[in-house]
């Protein structure tokens, strides 16, 4: 199967130049000097041709070329895989310029130039895209290129190549037809490296791989330079839609209508001699962010050699030895970029008879470590400002640092992939329950919980375990959400394993087995699953992470709080840098083992005097909690979230469960179905729960504001300052918060009056419901503060379920019906307008009205960035993501100064 059909037509180098005045300029020449492109162009030129522009500008040694611009592919895409007007004759005249500017003609049989082909989007895509080197070599021009360098080996050398990478890549052969065959020949002549093959040996390679492309293609290796040139660069544009392509863009969020650039440049060749050779460097060390050159070349090959590792590169200090004087240019000049480009940068060069010159730079990868080594490091040189080091960080780097990580130089098997629902890795043995979880721990063993998808009755294997892997769930699922509070690497909606918990083993579509007591690697940055114990590295949080943050801080206005449920999340937050508490979940502190008896005890209980002795015994568990997350919180603000969950949560519903709690608390497991069966709602998300609870129920928000207020009470008599926020969730109208205030304010009014102290408290509410937001000016006349629910909100926009949306939401952003999770980031044109009229209309009634989110959105960069930009106050998020949130926060007040900036300027 090929993957370009080649027409036979007359010669495409026999077509003219045709000047088009109209035409719209889709090539950009760079060389002898001057470049019409330039570094800020990349969204036109790409990256690789917006620096090789600059470098010629720069003066620095580029072979001549020119850039086709990423709107001509996309024009090309867009006209069913047609040429815009105008392109291929701009490409036929840069050739005769990059001749003219070379000494050499394409296609000319006594001097002959060759070409390579390149992909360059604008963003950085290392190995997603498509290269072709040695463009123009036929059996006439290989005589010429021979007769110039008076070398006949390297000649067959390159054409060996060029029928390689123009048969795989252009024409979709397998690529191991080739390497195979070269391999048989090499182990024929008994060596191991390409560059032990004479001549003859080449010779014979050449006339197998023409074979290979006959037998294939049923063509023959095309001798029309300008053919393989028109085959290269469709081939290059079409990679941008390749498999490898798509999924790292989706991987990184890289949009797909940007496409790609296609550079079309002079060759110049490493693999002439023992006098020649290529290679790629880095002007720091990407891993470490250490400030040393860390480059590696090989002699006598070409780049393909060392970025696909065809051969073990060299140190950079082998040139130093053999080229010294090419080795010493490459100093200067690597040098001269980072200073003019004042970042880290990845540089790819090649040496051609001892003459050097560059092929590409660009902004370096680098791990989260070494981002923030550099950025410091780079403001104490003077290179770059604080501002700059912050704006230069990708806050997801972060998350890296705050979880432990599989080592990047660890050999795993990849077996099935999920959300990347809590970041960092996790190695245990599979168990299947929670009980099994807490068990394994109680005895020092490292376990994964595997569920089809967790509940709150979980929560104590989950805390056990090292990480959680669900089959089913989203982002916002439980597993997801209470996995990121507590650290927990977590992979949800991993539908390719299926799970048979009774017989204790789990499948990955059908084919591996996985048993109980087998080891697993979750990979929760990924969302990989990975067989076996895969080794692990624990990053250390210091000097300059600190510095880093110290600098977020300084710039940010967004305040940062957490989202915590125990006294030890409140510790984890602090040491993270919460501000305060925006979301205390009081219905988690219910499920631990001397609780969840009293709670389900409330809820069998027939009458209210049932229901208040049943509540009396939780009060002083639940204003222990208080006191203990309020003394951690050291006088910073806590917001506490009313009973929020549906009573049916706190019920066991196996028969087996049912059946303990019956004999637990005397009563018959018939009575416990039919109050099951009489709490049971078609859509408990939009049932029974939130503040319809507290006014059908009172005694319940009565016990939690009075468990609030004693614990402040206590602290204050002890001289401890406390800011308790007291917050109704789930209100859809103004009478049922004007209900739930006089109710909280009478028992806070009690409590003090008991104590005789007066902590001061505020009373707000949650925005959860679209009527909510909608009708905020009414609510903000009752309200204190507005903590935004988003995951509820987005739910209630969206009228789906979070726990249900992951089996559908990720064909409906590979279709791009979404471009991103809903439940990720926040949808701004639906979820984002209703927030952003909440604001208008809260604030036209109270000015001042403290508002923040509470949802998991507070933890996303981009959602950070949009509550800065609709005038939040903060945003609360799980104390693993207050370092991300802090530093999305800074870069928000940034980006916004510097538009604020330019608009002045206009």
């Amino acid at each position: 199967m090929t993957k370009v059909a080649i027409k036979k037509k007359k010669s495409a180098k026999l077509k003219k130049p045709v000047k088009l005045a109209k035409s719209k300029k889709y090539v950009y020449f760079f060389g002898s000097g001057k470049a019409e492109g330039s570094s800020a162009m990349k969204d036109l030129l790409g990256g690789k041709g917006a620096g090789l522009a600059e470098m010629t500008n720069l003066g620095v040694p580029v072979p001549a070329g020119f850039t086709i611009t990423t709107e001509a592919c996309n024009a090309y895409f867009e006209s069913n895989m047609k040429y815009p007007q105008g392109m291929w004759e701009q490409v036929l005249e840069n050739m005769k310029r990059m001749e003219k500017a070379m000494g050499m003609k394409f296609g000319d049989p006594d001097n002959p130039l060759l070409v390579s082909v390149r992909s360059g989007a604008k963003f950085s895509m290392p190995g997603m895209m498509d290269t072709v080197l040695n463009l123009g070599l036929n059996p006439e021009t290989l005589n010429g290129l021979i007769k110039w360098t008076n070398n006949e080996r390297f000649g067959y050398d390159s054409y060996r190549r060029l029928i390689t990478m123009f048969g795989s890549i252009v024409m979709g052969i397998d690529r191991q037809k080739f390497e195979s065959t070269l391999d048989r020949i090499k182990e024929e002549k008994n060596v191991h490296l390409d560059t032990e093959l004479d001549v003859d040996d080449l010779k014979r390679v050449c006339e197998k791989f023409k074979k290979i492309y006959k037998e294939e293609t049923k063509s023959d290796f095309p001798t029309d330079s300008y053919l393989q040139l028109k085959l290269a660069i469709n081939a290059v544009f079409g990679s941008w839609f390749g498999e490898r392509a798509k999924k790292y863009r989706k991987l990184h969020g890289i949009a797909d209508n940007l496409g790609t650039a296609c550079n079309i440049q002079s060759m110049v060749f490493g693999n002439i001699g023992e006098n020649s050779g290529t290679g790629v460097g880095f002007t720091r060390d990407p891993s470490t962010g250490q400030k040393k050159f860390f480059a590696e070349c090989l002699i006598n090959a070409q780049g393909e050699d060392v970025v696909a590792g065809i051969r073990t590169p060299l140190h950079i200090e082998e040139l130093k030895k053999t080229m010294p004087k090419a080795y010493s240019d490459l100093v200067k000049i690597y040098q001269k970029l980072e200073k003019h480009y004042k970042d880290m940068l990845d540089i790819e060069f090649t040496v051609q008879e001892k003459k050097l010159y560059m092929l590409q730079t660009r902004v370096g990868k680098r791990t989260a470590a070494s981002a923030l080594k550099i950025a410091v490091d780079m403001v104490r040189e003077k290179l770059i400002d604080k501002k700059t080091a912050i704006l230069r960080i990708d806050p997801a780097q972060i998350d890296q640092l705050l979880h432990p990580m599989i080592d990047p130089n660890a050999a795993v098997k990849v077996v099935a992939k999920g959300l990347p629902a809590s970041p960092g890795a996790a190695v245990g043995k599979v168990v299947f329950t929670a009980d099994d979880a807490e068990n394994a721990a109680a005895n020092n063993e490292k376990v994964i919980l595997v569920r089809t998808e967790t509940s709150p009755e979980d929560i104590g294997g989950m805390a056990a375990a090292q990480g959680i892997l669900t089959a089913r769930g989203g982002m916002t699922s439980h597993a997801a959400v209470v996995g990121r509070g507590m650290g927990k690497c977590c992979v949800v909606g991993c539908g390719a394993i299926d799970i048979h918990e009774k017989e204790k083993y789990f499948t990955i579509n059908d084919d591996i087995i996985v048993k109980e007591g087998d080891s697993i690697t979750l990979n929760g940055t990924t969302g990989e699953v990975i067989l076996g114990e895969a080794q692990l590295i624990t990053p250390i949080l210091k000097g300059d992470f600190q510095i880093i943050m110290k600098w977020a801080d300084e710039f940010r206005k967004l305040r940062v709080r957490a989202n915590v449920d125990t006294p030890k999340d409140a510790r984890v937050a602090r040491e993270f840098g919460a501000e305060g508490v925006g979301l205390c979940r009081t219905e988690h502190m219910f499920f631990e083992a001397e609780r969840i008896k009293a709670v389900r005890e409330m809820i069998l209980s027939d009458d209210k005097e049932g229901r208040e002795r049943a509540l009396a015994k939780i009060m002083p568990m639940q204003k222990n909690d208080f006191i203990g997350i309020f003394t951690e919180m050291k006088g910073l603000p806590v917001t506490i979230r009313l009973l929020d969950p549906p009573l049916h949560e706190f019920l066991p519903h196996t028969e087996q469960e049912l059946q303990e709690l019956a004999a637990d608390m005397g009563v018959s497991i018939e009575r416990l179905k039919a109050k099951n069966k009489a709490l049971h709602e078609f859509n408990p998300m939009l049932g029974h729960r939130g503040c319809r609870l507290g006014i059908t129920y009172p005694e319940i928000y009565e016990m939690q504001v009075r468990a609030t207020m004693e614990a402040a009470c206590e602290l204050a008599q002890q001289r401890i300052k406390v800011i308790p926020e007291i917050m109704i969730p789930l209100v859809g109208h103004v009478n049922e918060l004007k209900i739930m205030r006089a109710l909280v304010i009478r028992v806070a009014e009690e409590v003090r009056s008991k104590y005789k102290t007066r902590v001061e408290y505020t009373v707000g509410t949650m925005i959860e419901l679209p009527r909510a937001a909608i009708t905020s000016d009414e609510i903000a006349a009752h309200a204190d503060f507005y903590s935004f629910g988003t995951n509820d909100l987005t739910q209630t926009v969206y009228g789906l379920s979070r726990d249900d949306a992951g089996r559908f939401l990720p064909y409906y952003i590979d279709a791009k019906i979404l471009d991103d999770d809903p439940f990720i980031s926040i949808d701004e044109p639906g979820v984002g307008a209703l927030m952003k009229y909440a604001v208008e209309k809260g604030r036209a009634v109270k000015k001042n009205l403290k508002l923040g989110i509470c949802g998991e959105h507070g933890g996303d960069p981009s959602s950070v960035e949009f509550c800065h930009k609709i005038g939040l106050n903060y945003v609360s998020c799980s104390p693993y993501r207050i370092p991300i949130a802090r530093l999305a926060a800074a870069q928000a007040a940034l980006k916004k100064a510097g538009k604020d900036l330019s608009k002045a300027a206009l």
